[in-house]
């Protein structure tokens, strides 16, 4: 059995290394404005290979190898649900594998409707979160299989747990501000770090938010004006602001109460430190490709951080 469970915990922990690349490559295909690189789903251009001579072919590609990592992930996850029924190591992680499997379908709806309602901003932030919780799912799926914590619940532990679900919630925030700004094309509305627009408070509009905008346009390179788009970067930036100072403080607090290892508490601050950098070069160079993938990817590797911690105390 133990045995079972070690092969298990391998095949999960790949699982979730293919997800994360399904993450980075569907950032990759929107920040290169491939998202639109196949006009139709789920093939291209009526063919489920990119034919010779297809419009913007490049972008055709990268949008369709997109598609075949993230339809492989999910042939993947869904045989390992199917195994969960049949094989005793796996009956404790059934209910959270038929969970994934549900948002892998939503997902793919998601994927559709972003190419067939033209980028609607509003359904690619929910495909990247989609995204980010297909990763966390898997993740979670993963640490389950280990021995469980020996912890015991006491009022301490208690308030550990919430401390912990609050800078969970603060990381989910952050990303679907950062999606936010992706999707709108915010991220040259501040070209000037610390300040933006040469200014501390620059004038805020918060209709950039309204998530509840009419299908009835292409929403490539977005169609904000620019004071709107500033607002959503700033507050991008503040919330970057916040999340730091909860999960530098929340580190602290954990360092201290000793429940949680030294060394996922050192890889979070880590993981943070990469992820500030990673958005301070964003800005002063003026978000340079391989920056941009990479902030996505390491804003997705700090949420696993947060729901390893959160499964430590469960």
């Amino acid at each position: 059995m133990a045995d079972l469970i070690k092969r298990y915990r391998i095949i999960t922990l790949l699982l979730a290394l293919l997800t994360l690349t399904v993450v980075m490559v569907g950032a990759f295909t929107r920040l290169s404005d491939a998202g639109l690189g196949c006009p139709d789903w789920p093939g291209c251009y009526g063919a489920m290979i990119v034919q010779d001579g297809t419009f913007e072919q490049d972008k055709a590609w990268i949008e369709m190898i997109h598609r075949y990592i993230a339809g492989s992930l999910g042939l993947f996850v869904f045989a390992l649900t199917v195994l969960a029924f049949v094989h005793k190591p796996l009956y404790q992680v059934r209910g959270l594998l038929i969970f994934t499997s549900v948002l892998i379908i939503f997902q793919a709806l998601l994927g559709m409707w972003t190419v067939t309602k033209l980028l609607h901003p509003t359904i690619v932030m929910l495909h990247l979160l989609g995204g980010m919780a297909t990763l966390s799912m898997i993740w979670w799926v993963h640490l389950r299989l280990q021995n469980p914590p020996a912890l015991r619940a006491t009022p301490f532990l208690k308030g550990v747990k919430i401390a912990s679900i609050i800078g969970l919630l603060i990381v989910i925030l952050q990303i679907a501000l950062g999606g936010w700004v992706s999707t709108n094309y915010a991220a040259f509305a501040c070209p000037d770090f610390p300040t933006c627009q040469a200014q501390w408070w620059p004038a805020l509009n918060f209709e950039a938010f309204n998530i509840f905008i009419p299908i009835d346009r292409n929403f490539d390179g977005g169609f904000l004006d620019h004071p709107e788009r500033v607002t959503i970067h700033f507050i991008h930036r503040l919330g970057a602001l916040v999340t730091a100072l909860y999960l530098i403080t929340m580190s602290i607090y954990f360092l201290h109460s000793k429940v949680i290892s030294k060394k996922i508490i050192f890889g979070l601050l880590i993981v943070l430190a990469a992820q500030i950098t990673l958005g301070i070069i964003n800005v002063v160079m003026h978000v340079p490709l391989w920056a941009a993938v990479l902030h996505n990817g390491v804003a997705a590797i700090l949420l696993l951080y947060m729901v390893t911690i959160y499964e430590s105390l469960a």
